[in-house]
């Protein structure tokens, strides 16, 4: 199937499941990952009306959205960084995207106010969780989430608007799902960013507002 036909099916398949479980589809944003596709597949996907993107990497996503974005020709496109953020590159991160769905330590939060501030720019930020507690990945642990989120919000200032969270792959991710809902209820967010290509669907009922869809819409990457 085409990357507009992919879309439509993904759509139809949020809006049943939103049926199934009681919510307004208009409360769950489909993200296309865009990492590592070709220049052609995402023009596709505008082409087609897709207006969010989720990137990995700073660099990779100058080189794909810095001409995009130049353009002006679309001035709702909406750009959301969903991979680990470097400290030496929070100066590029801010100017480029709309979103930071990945913090994940006090040092980053702290230079990423500091650098909104100097390019007057206000984002909106997600807390990232390691639900799973793996060694090899990213995110605050569960229990810590409160007092970070404080730290956040009240010492440097920064809009969270959510929290984010990518379960182990072994696990069922409902319960993971389920667990990053409640701690985003027990500081007072609505926004949830959770569910891939391959889970999305148990993600829908728990209460996700963002789910990030790279191969479901793209197809496999060689």
């Amino acid at each position: 199937m085409s990357i507009k036909e992919n879309l439509h099916s993904i759509h139809q398949e949020i809006e049943t499941v939103c049926k199934e479980w009681g919510r307004d589809p208009a409360g769950v944003n489909l993200m296309a990952v865009s990492k590592m596709q070709s220049a052609q597949s995402i023009h596709e996907a505008l082409d087609a009306g897709q207006r969010l993107f989720g990137e990995n990497r700073v660099q990779e996503a100058q080189e794909h959205w810095q001409a995009i974005r130049d353009s002006g020709d679309y001035e709702d496109l909406q750009l959301h960084l969903i991979g680990p953020l470097q400290t030496n590159k929070v100066k590029d991160a801010v100017a480029l995207f709309d979103v930071i769905q990945t913090i994940d330590r006090e040092k980053l939060a702290v230079k990423l106010a500091n650098e909104m501030a100097e390019q007057n720019r206000d984002l909106p930020c997600f807390i990232q969780v390691n639900t799973g507690l793996e060694d090899q990945k990213a995110g605050i642990a569960p229990q810590a989430v409160s007092e970070f989120y404080d730290m956040c919000k009240y010492e440097c200032g920064l809009d969270i608007a959510g929290l984010m969270c990518i379960p182990p792959l072994d696990d069922p991710p409902a319960l993971h799902f389920g667990l990053l809902k409640q701690l985003a209820e027990d500081v007072g967010l609505s926004q949830l960013s959770m569910g891939m290509s391959g889970d999305y669907e148990r993600a829908i009922p728990l209460g996700s507002t963002i789910i990030r869809v790279g191969t479901g819409i793209f197809g496999a990457r060689s």
